[in-house]
């Protein structure tokens, strides 16, 4: 019975965890869904990236099922295609690197991720004048299966190739929500393969779950109230800031 009831109890990490988790839970609701970026960092703050990366994903693959639900008549199939053969690979090789690779390997990863997203943003990169094609889809969806896999940072390497297809935009969502329900739940496979869904890990999933659901509407509340414009330069800031601070972390 001790054993069932493992979790982390550090207050700290709560503090830290349950407003990541919040963010992430908005990202799903359809507000300003970069913001899912910075959740394994704000974390890292608490717990190491790759315990947090476990403790994330039971929750990002309940708050799937809902995303999938909402979306499943609006995702279009021939990207899917795509990306989808290119995400397995992917997340192979983060599967084989992930016990491999140091937390100040992955501090740097996210901060690169982080920095690279921002710098993306700003410089609007992706409004190109041409869509990418399969070559470039495979890549990108195998970019975003590793990225996802290590520490669920898939967003931005995905919106490079989805971005420029100038989709409707509800067509859009939904073709990256269905992408990352795919790619969450084969996951489960080397994650739990290299032991990191713990009982102390899933207990401490459990206790994060209640979250979900209310980050998941206040996401849809605030995609209806607020102006995403004003949200997104202050996230935006924020994420390169952090995205600095944890690569000075990684190489100091």
């Amino acid at each position: 019975m001790a054993n069932v009831m493992q979790f982390i109890t550090d207050p700290f990490f709560y503090f830290i965890a349950i407003p990541a988790v919040l963010l992430v839970g908005i990202a799903k609701g359809g507000f300003a869904g970069s913001i899912g970026s910075i959740t394994v960092p704000l974390m890292s703050f608490a717990v190491d990236p790759v315990t947090a990366a476990a403790i994330l994903l039971p929750i990002l693959c309940v708050m799937d099922l809902f995303s999938a639900w909402n979306f499943r008549r609006s995702f279009d199939v021939s990207h899917l295609k795509i990306l989808v053969p290119g995400s397995v690979v992917g997340i192979t090789l983060a599967a084989l690197l992930m016990g491999k690779l140091t937390e100040d390997h992955i501090r740097i990863m996210v901060g690169v991720i982080a920095i690279s997203f921002c710098l993306n943003h700003w410089l609007r990169l992706t409004a190109r004048s041409y869509r990418p094609g399969k070559t470039s889809g495979y890549f990108w969806g195998a970019l975003a299966g590793f990225t996802s896999t290590q520490v669920h940072a898939g967003g931005p390497p995905l919106s490079v190739y989805m971005f420029p297809q100038r989709l409707e935009k509800k067509t859009m969502i939904g073709t990256m929500v269905m992408f990352f329900f795919f790619i969450n739940y084969v996951k489960l496979i080397p994650y739990s393969y290299l032991d990191l869904l713990t009982t102390r890990n899933l207990m401490t999933s459990l206790i994060l779950m209640p979250v979900a659901p209310l980050g998941i509407w206040l996401g849809y509340w605030l995609l209806h109230r607020l102006s995403e414009k004003l949200v997104y330069r202050i996230l935006y800031v924020s994420l390169f800031m952090l995205g600095v601070k944890m690569i000075l972390e990684g190489t100091v």
